[in-house]
């Protein structure tokens, strides 16, 4: 994982730490169904409504949120460019289980893949946080490799608890380890001469973890390295430095990496490595990607060495060359990029440059989800995908920018209507851009509508928002419409770069969005601004809006509850900021580091900070009823919350799923928390119910918490609260 990736999954958490069903739908497809069959061409009549199932087994090529798709492609071109291998995903919730296949694609109009290696376990990635090392939940992206000679695929795959290195044949005739190691394989490569293989791994996290064997014989001592939502254990240390080694492919014989060796593996997250790959054309120049000293900055191409027949490297100085640039490639002589422009980065442009001719060429612009791309021959092949169709192999035209199909994992969805989505764009008090889709259902002909707002990335298919958990397209085919958030800019770093620009040495990068909440009151804004120009459409009734989130949108949703009457009923996957949990059950490196972000240490003389934000603090004057589904790692998070709501006489239901993480890994989960959330909006903001009759007592329960919204409300108009916060 790269270490930009690494730093967006950190963001993403700026207050937190990380951490059978019964369904009336047929079964989804057992992995030996991996690859699909091609569907039959249907009308706008016969197409289906989409449900909850259909989202759980979408067939995933590379990361499921298209927000952590930075870095290295899944893609992978054989030598000769015309074949391409990847690894499909799909989740199976009715066996809770993930069906996972290795294919060769042949890159000829019509082509089906074919399957040369299946199974294997599920593989996180780990978030390097605060010094330890955390698993997220998220899926770490498997990229084949090929071997010089294109006969064979080299590839990590997760055994037992282990992830090793395998070999399979490209002709599907077969595969096997190659090495199974003390530690996990975390990245591979052969070698020029394709006779052995570059492993790449970190044998000081196993010392670690026997160490931790041996401390806990005598308890372990209570520091920075525990984190106590997480586990007692104390969590391994980021910095154990990467071994690489060679294996021979005929004799298993393992051998020390020369230096060649080493610059073949694709880079890993390592603070001693760069993030970007240097990428080499055909004529011997290289480029990367390299980020400006500030945090978070932009991107920059670096070019090195010298084309032929110049005298020197040359510098891209056009304002196009920096920002946010998202990959690299090379195609014969020209550097083409990708970079986000426009009304709050929503637009995605193809540039293309040759080094030694001038300014970048624009070769291509769309809002669409455009990301892991690769060279092909003449062409680029890139992973695309829409609000309302899911990601497929596109090839794209290096001259033109036309884009023609590949490969579709999904064909499925051909048979599945899905609603009409709109743009929407909106600038909030402190001028910062901010844009949302808004999801329709099918066949929608006007009328108000329940709204639900699903936080806090749109790029791309409208799945289910960062975390996946509240299906955009689901809602709509229930009669919602959905307002699927995209986060904006952070607003205290925003005015500071105006004003100031870089943070100073040991300066918190989060201090200025803390102060005053100045963040949260400008994400709370953005949101408001888009919900009210869906209302303005005739589509919202203001009266059911409904607000869901995880991770940063679930602290915006709980800074809503406090600061808004916007929003009649919330769901949250994650919780929660409160004054104790943060300082106590984050553990003492989160405690020590949000001091630095300008909270307040524990004691009385915080009110006034935590006034504005706090739920518990609030929980007199929170009305809309709060469903939380936490995972087991994270729910001690979210116990101080729910307290003070159940004190209080406030409708709140958590639920713990167990063996889960910040993102929900295991699908009957993903599914489970798809259909108790749309069961919850359909009750709170539609008054339906669903006649199962194994959901009678989730019903009473439900009733029993309407009538405690409907005391609080009676009590509420006999004694007038406060006046709303600014």
């Amino acid at each position: 994982m790269s270490a930009v990736l690494a730093r967006r999954l950190s963001l993403a958490l700026p207050l937190m730490s990380w951490g059978a069903l019964s369904c009336s739908a047929p079964a989804l497809a057992a992995c030996e169904r991996l690859l699909p069959e091609i569907a039959a061409p249907m009308t706008v009549g016969q197409k289906r409504r989409v449900t909850p199932e259909d989202l759980v087994g979408l067939r995933d090529i590379g990361a499921t949120d298209v927000s952590y798709a930075i870095g290295d492609s899944p893609l992978a071109v054989s030598p000769d460019g015309k074949r391409l291998a990847f690894v499909i995903t799909q989740g199976d919730a009715a066996a809770n289980r993930h069906c996972r296949a290795l294919v060769v694609l042949d890159l000829v109009q019509g082509a089906e893949p074919h399957v040369i290696d299946s199974g294997g376990e599920f593989m996180t990635m780990m978030n390097p946080t605060r010094g330890s090392l955390i698993a997220t939940g998220a899926p770490e992206v498997v990229t084949p490799m090929w071997s010089p000679d294109g006969q064979s695929l080299a590839f990590r795959k997760r055994i037992d608890g282990r992830t090793e290195a395998w070999i399979a044949s490209a002709d599907g005739s077969g595969a096997r380890r190659i090495a199974r190691l003390e530690v996990d394989v975390e990245a591979l490569a052969w070698s020029a001469d394709g006779a052995r293989l570059v492993l790449a791994s970190r044998p000081g996290l196993a010392a670690q973890a026997r160490g931790l064997d041996r401390e806990g014989l005598t308890g372990y001592l209570y520091d920075a390295r525990v984190s106590p939502n997480e586990s007692a254990r104390p969590l391994l240390a980021v910095g154990e430095p990467l071994v690489f080694r060679t294996i021979d492919i005929a004799s298993q014989a393992l051998g020390d990496a020369g230096a060649d060796d080493v610059l073949r593996v694709p880079p890993v997250l390592d603070p001693t490595r760069v993030w970007s790959p240097v990428i080499v054309s055909a004529e011997g120049l290289s480029a990367r990607l390299v980020s400006d000293d500030k945090p978070g900055g932009p991107m920059r191409i670096s070019i090195f060495g010298t084309p032929a027949g110049t005298g020197a490297s040359p510098v891209c100085l056009a304002e196009h060359c920096t920002g946010s640039i998202r990959s690299l490639l090379w195609l014969g002589d020209q550097l083409f990029y990708l970079r986000r422009e426009g009304w709050a980065w929503e637009t995605t442009v193809l540039y293309a440059w040759r080094p030694d001719r001038g300014q970048p060429r624009r070769v291509m612009a769309t809002t669409d989800a455009v990301h892991g791309c690769v060279p092909a021959q003449r062409r680029i092949l890139c992973l695309v995908e829409t609000a309302t169709t899911p990601r497929r192999i596109v090839s794209i035209d290096a001259a033109s920018g036309a884009r023609s199909p590949v490969y579709d994992p999904n064909p499925e969805f051909a048979g599945i209507a899905l609603g009409e989505v709109k743009r929407l764009k909106f600038r909030n008090q402190f001028g910062i851009e901010a844009w949302g889709d808004l999801a329709l259902p099918p066949g929608y002909a006007g009328g108000r509508l329940p709204l639900v707002v699903v936080q806090y990335n749109s790029r791309g298919f409208l799945r289910g928002g960062t975390g996946d958990d509240y299906p955009v397209h689901a809602f709509a085919a229930r009669g919602f419409a959905v307002l699927s958030f995209e986060r904006p800019a952070a607003a205290g770093t925003h005015r500071r770069d105006r004003a100031v620009g870089t943070p100073a040495s040991g300066e918190s990068v989060n201090r200025p969005n803390v102060e005053g909440w100045v963040d949260r009151r400008s994400l709370l804004g953005a949101v408001e601004g888009l919900v009210a120009q869906a209302i303005e459409l005739g589509v919202a009734d203001p009266r059911r809006i409904g607000i869901t989130g995880l991770s940063d949108g679930a602290t915006t949703s709980a800074f809503a509850l406090v600061n808004s009457r916007t929003f009649a009923a919330a769901a949250i996957s994650s919780c929660c900021t409160e004054p104790n949990t943060v300082m106590v059950q984050s553990g003492p490196a989160r405690a020590r580091q949000l001091l630095l972000d300008g909270f307040p240490p524990l004691g009385p003389g915080d009110a006034d900070f935590w006034q504005p934000m706090s739920v518990s603090r609030n929980a007199d004057r929170i009305a809309a009823p709060i469903l939380m589904q936490l995972a087991d790692r994270e729910y001690l998070l979210g116990l101080e919350t729910w307290a003070a709501l159940k004190q209080a006489g406030k409708p709140v239901e958590m639920y713990v799923y167990p063996d889960e993480y910040h993102n929900r890994w295991q699908p009957v989960h993903r599914l489970a928390t798809y259909v108790r959330s749309l069961d919850w909006f359909d009750y709170w903001l539609a008054g339906k119910r669903d006649a199962d009759p194994a959901k009678a007592a989730q019903y009473e329960r439900w009733d029993a918490l309407r009538r405690l919204r409907d005391a609080g409300a009676d009590h509420a108009a006999a004694n007038p609260a406060r006046p709303d916060m600014d």
